[in-house]
């Protein structure tokens, strides 16, 4: 590809970024992606397929961003949720594009480089329990889970009742909901350590 066709190419993906997230799939138009990029229909569809081709390479492109931007760490989850957390929040077409996809293709699977972050994360959380780095109470899909969703805290997918938010305020409580989370978790698995070696020790006095 000519440095030309890099340069249009990456015009038509900053202007479908920006019209994916503000109007959705259906509501996106090509004549306005193309007239944002300064070049015509027909280069789009050379380039990209369809519209709808075109939204899962821009959405793949946020999530490799993301993964790249904001690398998951196993020995700091909730420094990872706090991470996410401002990421997402300078980055809002991440989850618009998210929220867009889920309501207007349900059933449909995530693009690949969707599914593969997760199924990475998910793999590498679960050998961080195996480990002991990490509690193994939840799953490790569960867990993952529940980082990434406090992640969200300041997204237009988390409704707000104040009109204005303390950002600082709201990233300190997603760290401390992260910290607790995972001590819960301990103290649950330690818990069920020492209920478990109580009752071996009961039948081992009742043998």
């Amino acid at each position: 590809m000519t440095r030309n066709a890099d340069e249009t190419r990456r015009k038509l993906l900053e202007a479908a970024t920006s019209e994916f997230g503000q109007y959705g799939i259906a509501g996106a138009r090509v004549d306005r992606i193309t007239k944002s990029a300064g070049v015509n229909n027909a280069l789009l569809y050379r380039y990209f397929g369809s519209k709808l081709d075109l939204f899962d390479i821009v959405y793949s492109r946020l999530v490799t961003e993301t993964v790249d931007q904001v690398p998951l760490d196993v020995d700091d989850l909730p420094g990872y949720a706090v991470r996410l957390y401002d990421y997402y929040s300078t980055h809002p077409n991440v989850i618009r594009l998210t929220a867009w996809s889920q309501l207007e293709r349900p059933g449909q699977p995530l693009p690949q480089a969707a599914r593969d972050a997760q199924q990475d994360k998910t793999e590498r959380i679960a050998a961080a329990q195996q480990e002991g780095v990490l509690p193994n109470t939840l799953p490790a899909d569960e867990l993952l889970a529940l980082i990434v969703h406090l992640s969200l805290a300041n997204t237009p997918l988390v409704p707000n009742a104040q009109e204005h938010i303390d950002r600082d305020r709201r990233r300190t409580s997603v760290l401390t909901a992260a910290r607790a989370i995972l001590n819960g978790a301990a103290d649950t698995s330690a818990g069920s350590h020492d209920t478990l070696a109580s009752t071996d020790s009961s039948r081992q006095h009742a043998g």
